[in-house]
């Protein structure tokens, strides 16, 4: 596995963390992308970008240049960066120049705009960019992660009570989705993070597109920590399967393991809900990095507050998946120290020169010319009909 891939892994725990054990949906890697893009923002970024990416800054904005210039075909990708008159303009345009070119960078227009851009990306299944842009805002990021895929196989529709007797959620439903019989893997595996954890997989495309997305279940014994689960999903594909004639006879709370005569082979499905979230992810706490951004961007925006928020959203079903995530970081501008200063009015009240030079480009031969010139010693009145408004 990539080490960036295992530090994403790392990263999403901190965002569970900070989502609970709620029912929710995230992008980590939308919300990695963010601290990561600021990495380039300095030619000495904060110390603790690298705690916060699991790599080194400059490692992780050349992760998030390749993602994002090279998106996946299945995952619609999107950044941008917003900036208003609280922002440093040439270090801005050093920034800019280091920016994948994928990612757009304009001027910040307000929270209809944001808006627009979050429904324009995530094929409208975000309404809303997560963070306001209260006064004084210098500069806003957003980044926007969207799939919307069908199962190369539909699932078979179900009874409930196949989820088995110890399923709270066997009462409560009526219908849940049965695997296939061909064309998704579904096995058991033993985990470092989890112990034995049954497996779903399930390949999804899109008609025209080429690639795949493999959308994985991953369930646990009953009372294990939901961080130790999703670590054990993320670390999945180094997990060694058990083969099905080692699983004990008899109904546990993860299997029903029987024989039977049969002339075919061993065979393994799985049964598992739909589902669908919606979730709203407070991000600026710390360990995940949008501190240290805010602390790295300072040179541009003065060093004021800053916000991070994602809002994510998800389905899954009988015929498909489809997610999208938004993560919004919104930094304002420091409000300047109080210091002593001199008020100075330069006045115009003897005789006095004036030259009109042109403006052209440094190569140009029209660079600099001085083409009008005056010597003013009769001023006039300003007329009557000038004085109104201001």
């Amino acid at each position: 596995m990539n080490d960036w891939i295992a530090a994403v892994g790392r990263y999403a725990q901190r965002v569970r963390a900070v989502a609970g054990g709620e029912h929710h949906v995230a992008s980590p890697l939308g919300a990695w992308l963010l601290p990561a893009l600021t990495a380039s923002a300095t030619p000495d970024p904060d110390p603790g970008l690298t705690e916060a990416l699991g790599v080194s800054p400059s490692q992780a904005a050349d992760v998030a240049g390749t993602l994002l210039t090279a998106p996946h075909p299945l995952v619609a990708a999107a950044t941008a960066v917003w900036h208003s008159g609280h922002v440093d303009r040439a270090a801005l345009a050093r920034w800019q120049a280091g920016l994948p070119s994928a990612t757009a960078v304009e001027p910040l227009r307000g929270q209809d705009d944001l808006d627009r851009w979050a429904r324009a990306n995530t094929f409208g299944l975000i309404k809303r960019f997560p963070v306001s842009v209260p006064p004084r805002t210098a500069l806003v990021m957003g980044s926007a992660l969207a799939t919307k895929v069908r199962w190369d196989t539909p699932f078979r529709p179900a009874p409930a009570r196949a989820l088995g007797p110890a399923s709270p959620w066997a009462s409560r439903l009526s219908t849940v989705l049965r695997t296939p019989r061909h064309g998704h893997d579904a096995y058991v595996a033993t985990t470092a993070q989890a112990g034995d954890v049954i497996v779903h997989a399930a390949p999804a495309t899109l008609p025209g597109a080429p690639g795949t997305l493999r959308v994985m279940s991953v369930a646990a014994a009953p009372g294990v920590e939901p961080g130790r689960v999703l670590a054990a999903a993320y670390a999945i594909g180094a997990a060694a399967r058990t083969p099905l004639s080692a699983l004990p006879l008899g109904e546990t709370a993860l299997w029903d393991a029987r024989e039977e005569m049969s002339s075919g082979g061993d065979s393994c499905q799985a049964v598992l809900p739909c589902w669908s979230a919606t979730s709203d992810h407070e991000l600026a706490g710390p360990g995940l990095g949008f501190d240290a951004a805010a602390r790295t961007l300072a040179p541009l925006t003065g060093g004021g507050g800053f916000q991070a928020r994602q809002s994510a959203t998800a389905t899954f079903g009988r015929y498909g998946f489809e997610a999208a995530a938004v993560t919004g970081f919104a930094a304002r501008g420091g409000a300047p120290a109080p210091r002593l200063v001199r008020s100075v009015e330069l006045r115009f009240g003897h005789p006095y020169a004036v030259v009109a030079f042109t403006d052209a480009a440094p190569d140009s031969p029209w660079h600099g010319v001085p083409v009008f010139s005056a010597w003013v010693t009769e001023p006039e009145d300003l007329p009557e009909s000038h004085r109104g408004g201001h």
